[in-house]
């Protein structure tokens, strides 16, 4: 990665935590100390130190690799982080819109490839006829899991929005 654009301006202007932070937080799979230190361009030690403070902080998880120390986002600090982008973006009125034009989304595929699910979707995918068509339906599938969580996400934000946004009274 040292070769790539940036990474001079990226080493200078951020702090090796922040560059830490910024590989692990953003993990789609687990990953070493040493991968991440490569990545965020730090020594092995101190990814080290500083993915077991962000493990501390509750911001990464850790898994018993075969050889090492796997580490990964937290699940409820990505969620919370998740909700936290949302309500600062969005007031409730934009949450409920937003909560409809997914919905809809859902809808729309559902009918589309009268299936009712991501799963119905999936077995679709094996039953396609080319591997184009495979590939599309599967991407669909994927895009659906990611409108359905975000859709949870959402309707938690406008449950509780008042007390995530600070909106609501003070007790007594």
């Amino acid at each position: 990665m040292t070769d790539a654009p940036g990474t001079d301006v990226w080493r200078e202007n951020t702090s090796a935590f922040d560059r830490v932070r910024s590989i692990a937080v953003t993990l789609s799979q687990p990953r070493t100390a040493d991968w991440i230190a490569e990545e965020a361009l730090v020594a092995g030690n101190t990814a080290r130190d500083h993915l077991q403070r962000l493990v501390d902080m509750n911001v990464l998880q850790t898994v018993s690799g075969e050889q090492a120390t796997l580490y990964q986002p937290d699940p409820l600090y990505t969620r919370m982080r998740a909700l936290r982008d949302l309500l600062d973006d969005r007031d409730r009125d934009d949450l409920i819109q937003l909560r409809a034009d997914l919905q809809e989304q859902i809808e729309s595929w559902q009918h589309e490839y009268d299936v009712r699910s991501p799963d119905g979707l999936r077995e679709l995918a094996a039953q396609v006829e080319t591997a184009a068509e495979t590939r599309e339906v599967w991407q669909v599938a994927s895009d659906w899991d990611i409108v359905r969580y975000r859709l949870r996400l959402i309707e938690d934000a406008i449950e509780h929005y008042s007390d995530y946004s600070g909106t609501a009274p003070a007790p007594a």
